[in-house]
Order: structure tokens, then sequence, then C-alpha cells
């Protein structure tokens, strides 16, 4: 991802939802829901490697360099998202 976009930031990576647990945004799909997935060919064991059928909410955090999160935004609906130009203008703040 770093590479095919040429990001000059870090990205987080949390296969297993681990952090995400630790922020409360880890969400466990429901059965129905789950059979859904299945039913549309989605594999949440294949694509998290593990099968505990779990999701972490969408959220964006902006830390600056001293590790101090300066700006979160997440929703439990997942349609709803900031605005791009917004997480650019806390990052251009700092």
């Amino acid at each position: 991802m770093l590479e095919k976009h040429r990001l000059s930031y870090d990205l987080l990576q949390d296969p297993e939802n681990e952090l995400a647990a630790k922020f409360g945004l880890k969400f466990k799909l429901p059965d129905d829901v789950r059979e859904i997935y299945i039913s549309f060919g989605l594999d949440l064991t294949a694509a998290n490697g593990e099968d505990s059928w779990t999701l972490p909410m969408p959220a964006r955090f902006v830390v600056d360099a001293t590790g101090v999160i300066r700006s979160v935004d997440v929703d439990p609906d997942y349609t709803v998202r900031p605005e791009p130009q917004a997480t650019l203008d806390v990052v251009a703040s700092l």
C-alpha cells in the first residue's frame, strides 16, 4: 500500500484486531450477518487469518511525532466517514 500509493507516512496494521479491541472498536459479526458475508463469498477467516469473525469500526487517528493522538474520527455506522480534507487539515495544523 505504501509503495503503490507512494505514501510518506506510516499506516497501522492490526491483523487480529487486537489494537481495535483495546480502543473498544472491535465487534463480532452477528450470525445472520456472517451468513450474508459467506453467501457473497466474503470469508473473514481467510482475510483476517483467524476465525473470530470480528471487524474494527472504521476509525482515523492522527498521531503526532511524539505519539500523542491529536484527532480521532470514529462512528459505529461504517457509512459515516469524515471528509478526507478534515483529516488533512488536522495534519497540516501539526
